[in-house]
């Protein structure tokens, strides 16, 4: 398993380096120019010239790549041309908000994904079958966007029931030690901060994992109908082992390698994709931000961010693959 770990962060880094040639050339490939989108309408000939000088864009594009490979090197991400602050310093202080934000999603579609996904397969060709595969259908064809709009209209300007955006109440004084201010209400017993924290969450988090949700749903599904019928399982009902037993060592263990698999890759997903949910909903988030860096040619954010996220990414997989070792020996073994 350590072989398999060190293989793989060896690998980061080729990998990290083949994407921030990508990433350069995609980025100075764009229309526009950053100088005049910074300036605005108070762009003037000068001023462009001024802002190429001072942010190195009027040098050729090999001199600038490799002096920003050499400030990622030292972990130097820029500063932003749109607010001047730190690309690494915002990061940090928006990143735990896409956290809370992913994890919230991922919870939803574990916590319901899985059961539905599981029972669907024990009841195959039932009611509940059919509404499960019909349910997850719709849920991977709705836009992420629409359906961040239609909760917000129904839940928060309807029936009144949840907030319509941000993060908290402003007129609550928290204490923010990490930023996931779920974790801070209670770290700090602040339980009305805390219980706010987690009723701003229940609209984004419903919305961006409504994705993972119904994939989790398909693939748990899927999964369970193909141990069902393995010889292990009949074996084991044919003993007389009581069913719970059967399902929980003999059925969901071996079926959870796939599902860990594809939980894995959605969690990456969740972390780079909340763009559209987090602007819907003013979140507040390294998506948002993003969103805003894009409109603006903000090419150290969209730098930094982008590869931040991939090494994230990176990450997740690896600790996906070590999760196999957990549930399957085998895997160990081999």
């Amino acid at each position: 398993m350590l072989s398999l770990v060190l293989r793989r962060l060896g690998l980061l880094v080729p990998v990290l380096l083949g994407l921030s040639v990508l990433l350069f050339a995609w980025l100075r490939a764009l229309p526009g120019d950053p100088a005049r989108a910074m300036l605005g309408e108070r762009a003037t000939p000068a001023g462009i010239a001024a802002v190429n000088r001072l942010y190195g864009f009027d040098q050729p594009l090999w001199q600038q790549y490799f002096t920003y490979l050499g400030r990622m090197a030292t972990g130097n991400f820029g500063n932003s041309t749109r607010t001047g602050q730190p690309v690494l310093s915002t990061f940090l202080e928006r990143f735990p908000a896409t956290v809370e934000l992913a994890l919230a999603a991922l919870l939803v579609a574990i916590c319901l994904g899985i059961p539905l996904g599981y029972f669907a397969a024990r009841r195959n060709g039932s009611w509940l079958d059919h509404l499960a595969v019909g349910g997850s259908l719709l849920g991977v064809v709705v836009p992420v966007f629409f359906l961040a709009f239609l909760l917000k209209w129904l839940f928060a300007l309807e029936l009144g029931w949840l907030p319509t955006t941000g993060r908290q109440n402003p007129r609550i004084d928290a204490t923010h030690i990490t930023n996931l201010y779920v974790l801070d209400g209670l770290m700090t017993r602040e339980w009305d901060a805390a219980w706010d924290a987690v009723l701003h969450l229940v609209l984004p988090a419903m919305a961006l994992g409504a994705i993972p949700l119904a994939i989790v749903v398909r693939i748990t599904r899927a999964s369970v109908l193909d141990v069902l019928n393995e010889d292990h399982v009949r074996t084991a009902e044919a003993k007389g082992l009581l069913r719970g037993t059967v399902s929980r060592r003999h059925v969901l263990r071996n079926a959870m390698l796939p599902v860990s698999t594809t939980l894995g890759l959605q969690a990456g997903a969740l972390l780079a994709g909340a763009v559209l949910t987090e602007t819907v909903f003013a979140f507040n988030g390294i998506g948002e931000y993003l969103f805003q860096a894009v409109n603006q040619l903000d090419y150290p954010v969209l730098q930094g961010f982008i590869l931040a996220i991939a090494v994230i990414y990176a990450v997740v997989n690896l600790l996906v693959d070590i999760s196999y070792g957990l549930l399957d020996p085998r895997v160990r073994v081999s």
